[in-house]
């Protein structure tokens, strides 16, 4: 890590494929902003229309266990990006709405920073050994725990988790199939 040419920060950075805001962010190496960039333009082209996905007519209780289990598979498949749209949604909503946590994200970001910076000027070497980029995340993790712990960090996570669960498994198993699914349904061998 000498020289210039590999500090992510520097304004060459912003001259890399994906600049912008997720460009000049530090991304770990193999996922560039570009990457990044395809993977939520994809997302964005595979998404089902809202008004399609919250029709209220098109809910409806499971006849038994084994429509409802077809449904599940079949609405995961149809609906996947809307689904994570909703996930990234929640994840936001929580963030925003705990100024401690975004506090402690502020306290990660900002020590994982300064380690980057440090390593920069030189080498930073704890015990005789060179710490690499995994080992700096993972200092800016152990400094920073304490403040996600009090923060409620682990909360956050579980709530997140059941909250999608919770929305998305009941989407998932009251939303009544498509037409075009249930035609494949009914040709598939047995």
């Amino acid at each position: 890590m000498d020289g210039k040419a590999s500090d992510p920060f520097s304004s060459e950075a912003e001259q890399l494929p994906g600049a912008g805001v997720v460009g000049r962010l530090w991304l770990p190496k193999g996922l560039s902003g570009s990457v990044i960039k395809d993977w939520v333009d994809r997302r964005r082209k595979s998404i089902r229309p809202w008004a399609s996905f919250v029709d209220q007519r098109k809910f409806s209780k499971p006849r038994n266990f084994g429509e409802l289990c077809q449904r599940v598979v079949r609405n995961l498949n149809t609906f996947h990006s809307n689904y994570t749209f909703i996930f990234l949604g929640l994840i936001l909503y929580c963030i925003i709405s705990s100024p401690m946590l975004l506090i402690a994200l502020g306290v990660f970001a900002g020590a994982f920073y300064i380690i980057h910076l440090k390593t920069l000027e030189k080498k930073l070497v704890v015990f005789g050994r060179e710490l690499t980029q995994g080992h700096q995340l993972g200092l800016a993790g152990g400094v920073s725990f304490p403040v996600f712990w009090l923060a409620g960090a682990g909360t956050a996570v579980f709530w997140v988790l059941g909250a999608t669960l919770a929305v998305i498994g009941s989407h998932a198993a009251f939303r009544e199939l498509e037409s075009s699914d249930i035609d494949e349904l009914l040709m598939e061998p047995v």
